[in-house]
């Protein structure tokens, strides 16, 4: 028994010599110490090699290309009046174009285009506008843009498609500050609402560089277009999306291992992007849980880092919905978004809700506090009314019997103007004026408080600001690889 005692220490001392060597010839293994994930910019360093300036990760090299299908929004500098195919069309970025992180084409930057295709009118159409005392109506214009102006003179040549929906005066509508309490979370609303004011500013700005018509000037073209026969204008101001149809190259840009490793970090608080919409809406027709995407038109940093390229994706989806009713009840439209997708693929849960959009000047829409989207009632609709009416009890109240005089204009301002001029000659009945007066006031009324409401229309490449926060457990990478170009 001795004797095997002795045998089976010596076997245990020499497998314990054996393990000790074994961790002392591979330093830095030790099962206590794991060996943490890769990630974008950041590589594992063993403990024990020793301390010299040795780059973790090799430099990145990233395409600045503006992709294709991504949308430039310019406005006319100038007013056009409409003469021909081809006739040659001038306009201003009025928002910058950004590659991933780098600013290629500053705002101001001069687009020339020319006019493609004047559409023809349908016979019924004319008779129509004939008979409304309109000899010349309006036709629907198509432009394009096909150069591009940059600010130290080089043309760069450019092939794009003017999205349906545009074509019209914008305005910048926000939404209003909410009550504010002295919370840690007030901190957030104030940053956003800072954003919103740089916002509204960028477009004051912006919009100041065209050259707007006066007053008088405007009351002579409103003017014009009641006369029978009149020129077509397309007004200064005039805002198109137009989608690029080749991708736009300037070169590249070395991205650091450092500088790639904030890319889907921790946002600042009060975040706000600008994107642009992917998904076009409209509250007659989207349905609650619809799919929506956006695109960042510019990046978001938090100071000198990057957070955001240009490029990433805001994925949502519709919250709430309801399409305009009779009695003049407008249509609403929410959207919120819920996650952010980077252009490598990486994922992140967000918090994201409209705090300010672009929208037509004619759609009257407005956002609540929360974000939510919903058409209003012009105010001078009651004047409207009220001069209708008043027009009508002095056509009923004249004493003349000749025919009702302003009574006939009055009923004939939103119908057939020529009907009610031939009429104006021709009757000369105390009864006509008074049906005349009557049929006036009552359109008059059934057009601005009886008819459908106005929907909220919200066109593809909608420019708008995103109020922005992470939650959740932050970002889903891929499969690991470089970042690469921005992508639309």
């Amino acid at each position: 028994m001795g004797i095997h005692r002795i045998l089976l220490s010596a076997v245990l001392a020499l497998a314990c010599t054996a393990e000790i060597r074994a961790q002392e010839e591979v330093p830095g293994m030790s099962p206590e110490v794991p060996i943490p994930l890769l990630s974008p910019g950041s590589a594992h360093q063993p403990e024990r090699i020793p301390a010299s300036p040795v780059q973790l990760a090799p430099p990145q090299v990233v395409a600045l290309t503006v992709p294709k299908q991504a949308s430039l929004q310019v406005a006319l500098e100038a007013e056009v009046r409409v003469k021909r195919v081809g006739q040659s069309v001038s306009a201003r970025l009025v928002d910058p174009i950004y590659a991933f992180d780098q600013l290629v084409v500053p705002t101001g930057s001069e687009i020339r285009g020319e006019i493609t295709k004047i559409e023809s009118l349908s016979g019924t159409l004319r008779i129509l506008a004939g008979l409304n005392a309109d000899f010349t109506p309006v036709r629907q214009v198509e432009v394009t843009f096909t150069d591009l102006v940059l600010p130290g003179g080089r043309h760069v040549p450019i092939h794009t498609s003017v999205t349906p929906g545009s074509g019209q005066l914008l305005q910048f509508v926000s939404a209003p500050e909410k009550d504010r309490k002295n919370t840690a979370h007030d901190v957030a609303s104030e940053k956003t609402n800072e954003a919103k004011q740089q916002a509204r500013e960028q477009w004051n700005n912006a919009m100041q560089q065209l050259r707007t018509p006066g007053r008088i000037h405007r009351l002579k073209r409103y003017a014009e277009a009641w006369l029978p026969i009149h020129a077509q204008y397309i007004p200064t101001g005039t805002i198109y999306y137009a989608e690029l149809e080749d991708p736009l190259d300037f070169g590249s840009e070395t991205l650091t291992a450092d500088k790639a490793s904030f890319i889907g970090g921790p946002l600042p608080e009060g975040s706000v992007v600008h994107a642009r919409l992917l998904t076009a809406l409209s509250s007659a027709t989207a349905r609650k849980g619809q799919g929506v995407e956006a695109v960042l038109s510019r990046p978001l940093f938090d100071g000198d880092r990057l957070i955001y390229p240009q490029g990433s994706r805001l994925v949502g989806s519709v919250g709430r919905v309801q399409p305009a009713r009779r009695m003049k009840r407008n249509g609403q439209l929410r959207i919120a978004f819920q996650q952010v997708a980077l252009p490598e693929g990486l994922e992140q849960k967000v918090q994201a809700t409209l705090v300010a959009v672009q929208t037509g000047k004619d759609g009257n829409v407005k956002l609540d506090s929360e974000g939510g989207a919903e058409a209003t009632n012009s105010k001078s609709r009651y004047a409207s009314v009220a001069l209708a009416l008043g027009l009508a009890a002095v056509g009923a109240s004249d004493r003349d019997g000749d025919g009702g005089g302003p009574g006939i204009t009055a009923g004939n301002s939103r119908g057939f103007r020529l009907v009610g001029v031939a009429t104006t000659m021709l009757a000369r009945s105390r009864a006509v004026g008074y049906a005349t007066a009557a049929y006036g006031a009552g359109m008059s009324v059934y057009r601005n408080f009886l008819t459908r409401g106005h929907e909220v229309v919200f066109p593809k490449n909608t420019a708008m600001n995103v109020g922005i926060g992470t939650r959740g457990a932050g970002l889903t990478p891929p499969a690991l690889s470089p970042p690469s170009g921005a992508s639309q």
